[in-house]
């Protein structure tokens, strides 16, 4: 039987995954994704973060840092990124202050991010009940002129930098899909995920909450990571 040491020195020799969740809810929401990576062998880190009191600029230029030094991030082989809707955006954003991002950055899996903003955000602003449900980043999410989704340069994406985006198509609220023009999830309309730069984009029949219960996309997610691509 391998020594307390030995287990904590391949562990650290893993790849390390940080998988954020989206606005509102927590890192639960990931439990399967997070478990599928455990699985496939990586060193995972699922945390929830105060996605409703804190602005997106301050969790990716504060909070998510100062999560990557607590886990030892500059010392993983890579670090890589899945992130659920909101999520993306942080990740943008981390990337855009970083300036020079990490040598050993790996790859990036967003799941259903609204990378041009979404149409909901847009008709519910005026309703009290929304901003205090979803919180400070109610208005940054949406189609507008305070839309930081929009505001974030479409090549804050370094030169090597691999992004593979996974989105859906099907609906469980109708009222949101009547709002949003073309392909969408219900939250988020399929173009709007698509961002100039990215490696591979694939669309799959899912909700914007329910695509995270998918194994075809826990699946699709390791393979990306792995080869750089989704599988068809």
């Amino acid at each position: 039987m391998p020594s307390r040491a030995s287990q904590t020195s391949q562990r650290d020799n893993r790849e390390l995954v940080v998988v954020l969740h989206g606005i509102a809810v927590t890192h639960r929401w990931m439990t399967r994704i997070a478990d599928g990576l455990e699985t496939a062998g990586y060193r995972v880190v699922n945390r929830t973060y105060p996605s409703r009191k804190l602005p997106i600029e301050q969790l990716g230029g504060e909070w998510l840092p100062q999560l990557l030094r607590e886990h030892g991030a500059a010392d993983a082989p890579r670090v890589h990124f899945v992130t659920h809707s909101m999520g993306g955006i942080v990740v943008r954003l981390w990337l855009r202050e970083c300036g020079n991002p990490p040598p050993n950055l790996g790859r990036i899996v967003m799941i259903t991010p609204p990378n041009q903003g979404s149409e909901v955000p847009d008709r519910l602003r005026g309703f009290a009940l929304f901003h205090r449900f979803i919180g400070v980043n109610a208005a940054r999410l949406g189609t507008g002129g305070d839309s930081l989704a929009r505001q974030l340069s479409p090549g804050v994406f370094p030169a090597g930098a691999e992004v593979g985006i996974i989105a859906g198509n099907r609906s469980v609220n109708p009222l949101f899909s009547s709002w949003i023009e073309g392909e969408n999830d219900g939250t988020v309309s399929v173009a709007s995920t698509r961002l100039a730069g990215m490696r591979d984009h694939i669309v799959m029949p899912h909700s914007h909450s329910g695509i995270l219960l998918s194994g075809s996309v826990v699946k699709q997610t390791v393979h990306f990571l792995r080869e750089g691509k989704f599988a068809r």
